[in-house]
């Protein structure tokens, strides 16, 4: 076109156009220079001569929040002007309005915020005010058609952008048929422009076969030409492929630079993937105080899978002990967002006591949210604090819920438990039949508890020989699957515990078994049989050790036949000094006859100094048991003020404890006492075996 036609084309236009042209000059120098409400008097005498352009920068300046009051209410209606006149740029960002709704104007004046405080300052005329400088109201009401309507007019005049979200629109089928074949066509119209986000969107039509065939090679072709732009999810989308050699090579130093590429926009998938790369140094070197950076820059943007990295790495340790504080930190964190397997963990955290401090009531807070998103081993464990009333208000009906939730998700414990109640009646209806099926069910899983608890329960129900049978047949199998446990109930029952011929020659084996396990029951049982001359396995020094280990495993029992050993020389050395240690260990746990027999030796000096006074202690706590020849012991004491503070009613209460439970001394002590008042009596007690 030569320029005399160009200048005969432009005095064929009408003269307000030729103006307007003129005028839009001045406005932009004033909006240049932040002038803007010189620039909107300007745009407005251009928009009252029909200039679209004008119309469009006016609703940009609603929408920016410049020289007027922002609101995008009062931004589309100045759009929609320019969009009626063709204004690409103008449909666009009409179309985004419409496609998005908005409830109230951006930027630090909102309408809302404006209308309280005017309304605190000027009362009922705040409405009336409100409306004349929000005439068009504060929000756009979300209209997927009209966007359709208006991004489909901006697309068409060519703007990348439009032509982009008009794809995602026909993929996605909004306010339209879905359409991929249409979908395709725009991307490629945008693509073709080479607009990033649009070449990015052809990558992800290739590699999820949207209306084509999977193809990642190109989807890696698209991927490319977008993150060669610097497109952060182009960059991260083909790092994935490159690091799994999708489509193209394995590549991971390629895959690693992408991703680095990406987190320098903060990106948190990008910053998550190259904190694992330097993690395990796959791709880039390994690099654990940057990994560390990477990971937790992602986590403080609330990416779930970064802090779920974090909290195991600081709960595994690197090259540094774990740090099980900054660990408990991040794990809760992620399960305040959710994760199932954090909640477990971070109740377990306050159960414990590890890297927090203990807090029941959070344990059972954290194991109850956690079993309601279906952990299994949560729900038995917030059933067991409801069953003791740990953390929570006892409650036998949630524990038997959530034992229930736990057993269908394969918890042979829970199952166990269950069983348990059911036969005992323990806070619901006692009913066999349900204890069998949930303890037989635990029993099938193989699991070597499960078949000692079944085994138990059949053989406390009156067991006929077939269930006799079957109980010797699972605590064989648990047995020999290595359950102490199981060994040490199949030795009782070769003992008789169940009825039936004892056989200790054939229970030794097993309570051996279970015994050298480190099972304390059965070290006792078998340093009793070991004691006993007629069990045909008798043999001092056997018994010596096998109470020894007992003993020393805190079996109150154990304690006190070690203590007689040492009293009596059986089996060990004479020696009185290690009799009344073991005597008193026994006596701590409130084993009565060693409280009595402990009282003997102090106030005798055997085996310690003699020290009365302690003696008389421990036979008031042997007396305070039910114990009658330590009520006897206490009444003399009482009687003769010996040990104690002379209290000769407190001395006849206790021969009277004694006396009901028909003690001949203290029946002859009170007949003394009622033939002469002022007798008194010496301590006449004999330790007990």
């Amino acid at each position: 076109m030569t320029a005399l036609t160009r200048s005969l084309l432009q005095w064929l236009r009408p003269a307000s156009h030729r103006s307007d042209e003129r005028r839009l000059g001045p406005a932009e120098a004033a909006f240049e220079r932040g002038h803007y409400l010189e620039a909107l008097k300007l745009w407005k005498r251009a928009s009252q001569n029909g200039n679209a352009e004008a119309d469009y920068r006016i609703g940009m300046l609603y929408a920016k929040n410049l020289g007027v009051a922002g609101s995008i209410p009062d931004a589309a209606v100045w759009y929609e002007r320019a969009a009626q006149r063709g204004h690409a740029e103008a449909q666009y960002q009409l179309g985004l309005i419409y496609l998005y709704g908005v409830n109230a104007s951006l930027g630090p004046n909102r309408p809302e915020i404006w209308r309280q405080s005017s309304a605190a300052r000027l009362g009922d005329t705040a409405s009336n005010v409100h409306h004349l400088i929000f005439p068009h109201g504060t929000s756009v009401v979300k209209d997927i058609c009209a966007a359709f309507r208006w991004i489909s007019a901006a697309a068409e005049a060519g703007k990348a952008d439009a032509q982009t979200i008009l794809g995602n629109l026909y993929s996605e089928g909004q306010g339209c048929t879905k359409d991929f074949a249409a979908a395709l066509r725009w991307y490629q119209a945008a693509a073709n422009q080479k607009f990033a986000p649009a070449e990015f969107a052809l990558g992800d039509v290739y590699y999820q076969g949207r209306g084509v065939l999977v193809d990642f090679a190109q989807a890696a072709i698209w991927y490319g030409k977008a993150a060669a732009q610097d497109h952060v999810r182009a960059q991260i989308g083909l790092a994935f492929m490159t690091l799994k050699g999708m489509g193209l090579p394995e590549n991971p130093t390629e895959a690693a630079r992408l991703f680095q590429s990406a987190a320098t926009h903060d990106d948190p998938i990008a910053l998550y993937n190259i904190g694992l790369l330097r993690l395990s140094g796959k791709g880039v070197a390994k690099d654990l105080d940057r990994a560390e950076t990477a990971l937790r820059k992602a986590a403080r943007k609330d990416y779930l899978p970064a802090i779920q990295a974090l909290a195991e790495f600081y709960s595994n340790g690197a090259v540094a002990e774990p740090d099980l504080r900054e660990a408990a930190v991040w794990y809760e964190k992620a399960a305040e967002r959710g994760d199932v397997r954090a909640q477990f963990f971070v109740g377990r955290f306050y159960a414990t006591g590890v890297g927090v401090s203990p807090n029941i009531r959070q344990a059972a807070k954290w194991f109850e949210r956690a079993a309601e998103n279906g952990h299994a081993t949560a729900a038995f464990n917030v059933a067991i604090f409801y069953l003791n009333g740990s953390g929570v208000q006892r409650n036998v009906e949630a524990a038997i819920k959530w034992f229930e939730r736990a057993a269908d998700g394969g918890i042979s414990a829970a199952q166990v438990q269950l069983g348990k109640l059911y036969s005992t009646g323990a806070g619901v209806p006692k009913d066999q039949e349900m204890a069998s099926e949930w303890l037989s069910r635990a029993a099938g899983s193989g699991d070597p508890d499960a078949k000692t608890a079944y085994a138990l329960f059949l053989l406390h129900q009156n067991a006929s020989d077939d269930d006799v049978a079957r109980a010797h047949s699972l605590l064989g199998e648990a047995a020999e699957a290595g359950h102490p446990p199981a060994a040490f109930q199949l030795g009782a029952l070769k003992m008789g515990k169940f009825g039936g011929t004892a056989d200790m020659l054939g229970a030794t084996p097993w309570l051996t078994r279970a015994a050298d396990a480190g099972h304390v029951e059965a070290q006792y049982m078998l340093g009793l049989l070991h004691l006993d001359s007629k069990s045909g396995v008798g043999n001092a020094q056997a018994a010596s050790s096998w109470m020894t280990k007992a003993a020393r495993a805190g079996h109150a029992a154990a304690q006190f036949e070690l203590a007689v050993m040492y009293c009596t020389g059986y089996g060990v050395g004479l020696d009185l000094a290690e009799g009344v240690n073991w005597y008193e260990a026994a006596a701590e746990q409130g084993h009565t006859v060693a409280q009595y027999n402990l009282a003997v030796m102090l106030g005798r000096g055997q085996g310690r100094e003699a020290d009365v006074t302690t003696a008389t202690e421990w036979f008031q706590r042997a007396a305070e048991r039910g114990m009658a020849e330590a009520q006897v012991a206490l009444g003399d004491a009482l009687m003769s003020g010996r040990g104690t503070a002379q209290d000769r009613d407190a001395a006849v209460n206790w021969y009277q404890y004694a006396a009901r439970q028909r003690n001949e001394g203290a029946v002859r002590r009170l007949q003394s006492i009622g033939a002469t008042s002022d007798g008194t009596f010496t301590l006449e007690t004999e330790a007990l075996r």
